[in-house]
């Protein structure tokens, strides 16, 4: 796997994590906890994706 598609998949990642949290928040009864580990995981992959970036 190259670096560059290996960023393209932590992008998809972090875009579906976009996506669950967005789902969650609007659902009444999901837990608060497991929206803020969503949150962690997606910012632990945004960090990845910028660490990688700069490099490339």
């Amino acid at each position: 796997m190259t670096l560059r598609s290996h960023v393209e998949e932590l992008k998809r990642k972090h875009q579906a994590l976009s996506n669950q949290v967005d789902q969650a928040q609007r659902a009444p009864a999901t837990d608060d906890l497991h929206i803020a580990d969503l949150k962690k995981q997606k910012l632990r992959l945004k960090e990845e994706i910028t660490r990688l970036s700069e490099q490339a």
